[in-house]
């Protein structure tokens, strides 16, 4: 390779040889300068043999200038990054001294921090040893008052068991025994303060309520005044004479047993001169019965033939006659619009009773009445009349099918399509269902005024013995009662209690008791009124 690089040179320039050399001689700094003086100065050598003897000195010469420039310029490099290397050290000793400072003084501030801590951890140490030792004394003295307090209380207890034996044996009593003697007399006082402010507040709801039911039903009964026709499950026929009664019955019975099958009522014929009673639960074949024996006595033939087409004509008659009572009631009360099945029903009503009241004329008046007292509180007034008519409408069906009359009612109403209002006011009035609407609360009421006022209803002697008797019996059964009376036909029952176990305060929620006793207990037409009385009487002889 040596061989190479020396013919290489060879062939080459002096001046490009040279430079080549001083290149390599740059490159060369540091290590390298001393083997590129002796390649360049062989190199030299051999190139001045091979050239001219005579050159040798001349660039010998060169050679030496050029290899102590080159030392000068290698050692000047030298020199330079040898003050370039110092400078970098230095400069890099000046900033790690400057991080060092600025770390060290982060670290002094930190422990200047940490020393502040520890001063505060110091001083709250210290605060807190001060209050620890405040609250084991204060605990100390809390002890010691505990104590005292404890002994003061025990001495107290004593003082109180010694007073309150002494109370005892002056009084007479213990405490249990004063205890509930004081709670009674307190419980006394406040009845008797609470009596009379529920009596003042109960007499202020009940003038202002009475005036405005009574202006509302006095108009009502007032304006409207019906008669009443009392039915029975009998109809009685008069006979012109006894000899009738032969003919009624036939030959061996064939003309009785011919009009009950026909008409499906029980004709009775007893020892009673001149009279036939009919006997049946349907009012309607009832009166087709009574209608057909009267015309086969007026026309004299009494046979099984005759009575059948008797019977045919009296209920085609009678239809007519009901289907005018029905239109009659519709324009009484003044509402159109009804299907004419219910017109037929309605009719139909006229020979229902209920309590001895006949129901016809009960709904017309119930109706006239929930329109009257609609018009005064300015509400509907011909759906009042509507749901008044119809509100018993189930009782003209309720001996053929099965159910109250109130339910069967309103599957009447829902059947023939009448509103559903409607149908809850006849759902409602006897309180089955919640009412929906202001007119069926008139409606119940409406009802009951007509049902209650006097005359308008009947009941047998027995069941009205024996509700008299049960008044009697509900009001003498609380604690404190002397005697009680039904009078006024059951509408009132006085209450004489004994005046010293009842105040005045007692007699107050007394009436109230009884009066729940005997809504909860007893069924009765109208309103029952419970008066107590309470009185004492002083009575002395002269002898």
């Amino acid at each position: 390779m040596q061989t190479m690089f020396s013919l290489l040179l060879a062939d080459m320039p002096l001046g490009l040889a040279i430079g080549l050399i001083v290149g390599l001689f740059a490159v060369g700094i540091g290590g390298g300068g001393a083997v590129a003086w002796y390649l360049t100065k062989r190199h030299l050598e051999k190139v001045a043999k091979i050239k001219s003897d005579q050159k040798l000195d001349e660039t010998s010469q060169r050679v030496e200038e050029m290899l102590k420039n080159a030392e000068a310029e290698c050692k000047q490099l030298k020199k330079e990054a040898i003050l370039e290397s110092k400078e970098q050290d230095l400069r890099r000793r000046n900033e790690f001294e400057q991080e060092m400072k600025e770390k060290r003084a982060e670290q002094q501030r930190a422990e200047s921090r940490l020393a502040k801590q520890e001063d505060n951890l110091e001083k709250r140490e210290s605060d807190l040893s001060r209050k620890e030792q405040s609250l084991e004394d204060r605990k100390k003295d809390l002890e010691k008052k505990t104590a005292e307090v404890a002994k003061a209380q025990e001495q107290v207890s004593h003082q109180q068991e010694l007073m309150m034996a002494e109370l005892e044996r002056v009084a007479q009593l213990t405490k249990e025994e004063a205890k509930k003697q004081l709670t009674d007399e307190i419980l006394d006082e406040t009845r008797r303060d609470l009596a009379v402010e529920v009596r003042n507040l109960e007499q202020q709801a009940k003038d202002e309520a009475e005036l405005n039911a009574k202006n509302i039903i006095s108009l009502a009964i007032q304006r409207c005044a019906a008669d009443q026709a009392s039915e029975s499950t009998v109809s009685v026929v008069p006979l012109p004479n006894d000899d009738m009664k032969a003919r009624i019955i036939g030959r061996e019975g064939r003309n009785i047993r011919a009009i009950e099958n026909a008409t499906g009522i029980e004709l009775i014929i007893d020892d009673t001169p001149e009279v036939v009673i009919l006997s049946g639960f349907d009012p309607v074949r009832r009166e087709v019965a009574r209608l057909t024996l009267e015309k086969l006595i007026a026309d004299g033939r009494i046979h099984p033939a005759r009575i059948e087409e008797t019977v045919e004509k009296v209920t085609k008659e009678l239809d007519q006659q009901i289907k005018a009572a029905g239109e009659n009631a519709m324009f009484e009360v003044g509402i159109f619009g009804l299907h004419p099945e219910i017109i037929k029903l309605i009719g139909r009503l006229k020979f229902r009773t209920s309590y001895g009241q006949n129901v016809y004329r009960h709904s017309i008046e119930v109706a006239q009445l929930a329109g009257l007292m609609a018009q005064e509180l300015g509400l509907d007034v011909n759906f009042a009349k509507r749901a008044g008519l119809l509100h018993d409408i189930g009782k003209a069906v309720d001996h053929e099918q099965e159910g109250t009359h109130i339910q069967l009612g309103g599957d009447i109403a829902k059947k023939y399509k009448e509103n559903p209002m409607i149908v809850n006011a006849i759902m409602a009035h006897h309180g089955d269902v919640e009412p929906k609407t202001i007119e069926a609360v008139l409606v119940q009421a409406a009802d009951a005024i007509s049902g209650a006022r006097p005359g308008a209803r009947r009941e047998t002697g027995t069941n009205y013995v024996k509700r008299l008797e049960k008044l009697e019996e509900i009001a003498s059964s609380f604690q404190g009662v002397d005697k009680s009376y039904a009078i006024q036909a059951g509408r009132e029952v006085r209450v004489i209690v004994k005046p010293d176990q009842v105040d005045d305060a007692k007699a107050l929620f007394l009436a109230k008791d009884i009066a729940k006793k005997i809504e909860s207990e007893l069924e009765y037409p109208g309103q029952i009124k419970v008066n107590v009385i309470r009185e004492f009487r002083s009575v002395e002889y002269a002898k």
